[in-house]
């Protein structure tokens, strides 16, 4: 039996959880740190669209700037995942702020519509070159499962607040000016990398194992060996399954809602009780998954989240699109902060960054391409969304299982040894 197994055998209570908590190194709340910054100042993705309405260009244009910056995403993940290996976490996150403050500072003194396209194309691309590298700091600071939840738990959780607290300040700025916006867009990304380099240094363990690896395989570590890992490929397969699930809570939710005679008050008020249940609930729902296999609790998550969002179809009133919402966040929180640490457990060190740019890949296709399926489906007829949402969902749950018959995972068990 597996270190993995007793360990889930015995179980992880909840006090456990809580220690993880405490003896989190700093590095993991440095990271964290700087992502509360990071999204607090994060308002392009978000204003971009109306920014451009409010300068009179049309759908059309809007339309071909947000799919420069959906395709600069994938990008920029497969890149930062690349560098985050190669360079190194710290400097590839600090060039990810650096490239991304300037980028951003200079959209509203353009004009010409090719040009905002081709820059916040380059912006899609730096803005999501950090992401793999911060996810591998975590999984570098730590040691055991319990630790790597808890620290995807603290970073999901930073998360959480910033892009709320950024909505509201997003608002306001943007009331008042625009270029006071993206100046402070700008401003916040800057901050971020000053914040990294001046806190956060790369685990010398780390760099070593990275370059005995690199000795022994002359160099041969690179996507194509992520590939070759059968469990990796199921994990990014069930990742744009449950991503094309819940992209549908901004894409099939919405026209339901108006479908059924709501207005956009009372959408606004569901993704709202979303918001406030995961900032609310989602750590101590970590917590009490904690103890179990992760990928039975992906499964589970995975799942709920399909059946809570394919029963929107049937919801014909405020109280029981409520009575979904609560389903299908319930499902969030269980798989957002275990599915990333999961991640990181499935890493040989030399790895990490390509692997979680492979995760970065998976989800932000899931996030371009998805809408477009929706909304087309929708069109057609709305039963044939939620039914393909609730497929989705089972096959999220299946591919989040391990394989038959597979072998224990020896990753898993050095670090978990350690």
């Amino acid at each position: 039996m597996s270190t993995t197994e007793s360990e889930d055998q015995q179980g992880v209570d909840k006090p456990r959880f809580i220690d993880a908590l405490r003896d989190l190194p700093g590095r993991v709340w440095i990271i964290s740190l700087g992502m509360l910054v990071n999204q607090v100042g994060n308002f392009l993705p978000v204003f971009i669209v109306l920014y451009l309405t409010d300068r009179g260009y049309s759908a059309i244009a809007s339309g071909f700037v947000l799919g420069a910056s959906g395709l600069g995403k994938v990008l920029g993940n497969a890149v930062g995942g690349h560098l985050a290996d190669r360079i190194g976490r710290r400097w590839t996150i600090v060039l990810s702020a650096v490239t991304t403050s300037a980028l951003t500072a200079i959209v509203p003194f353009l004009e010409a519509l090719p040009l905002i396209v081709t820059v916040v194309g380059l912006i899609g691309v730096t803005s999501q070159i950090y992401r793999p590298a911060a996810a591998a700091v975590l999984v570098d600071s730590v040691t055991t499962n319990q630790q790597r939840l808890a620290a995807f738990g603290v970073f999901r959780f930073t998360q959480n607040i910033g892009a709320a607290l950024g909505g509201v300040i997003g608002g306001f700025l943007a009331s008042t000016s625009y270029v006071e916006l993206f100046l402070g867009n700008a401003l916040a990304c800057l901050l971020f990398g000053v914040v990294i380099a001046a806190l956060l240094r790369e685990v010398p363990k780390a760099r070593s194992e990275e370059d005995d690896e690199g000795a022994q395989t002359g160099r041969t570590a690179g996507y194509r060996q992520a590939f070759a890992d059968r469990r990796l490929v199921r994990f990014l397969v069930m990742t744009m399954f449950a991503e094309f699930v819940y992209i549908q809570s901004t894409v099939g939710l919405p026209l339901h809602v108006d479908s059924v005679g709501l207005s956009e008050r009372d959408f606004g008020f569901l993704i709202g009780l979303n918001g406030l249940l995961v900032l609310a609930l989602e750590l101590p729902i970590t917590a009490a998954v904690s103890r179990f296999r992760p990928e039975y609790v992906l499964a589970i998550g995975n799942l709920t989240t399909g059946v809570g969002l394919a029963l929107t179809g049937i919801a014909d009133g405020m109280t029981l699109l409520l009575g979904t919402v609560l389903v299908w966040t319930l499902g969030e929180m269980v798989t957002s902060s275990v599915s990333m640490a999961y991640l990181g457990s499935l890493a040989p060190p030399q790895m990490v960054g390509r692997y979680q740019g492979l995760y970065g890949v998976a989800y932000t296709t899931g996030t371009g391409v998805s809408p477009l399926i929706g909304g087309a489906l929708y069109s057609v007829s709305s039963w044939a969304l939620w039914g393909l949402v609730g497929v989705a969902g089972v096959l999220s749950a299946q591919f989040s299982l391990p394989r038959r018959g597979a072998a224990p995972q020896a990753n898993e068990q050095e670090k978990t040894d350690e």
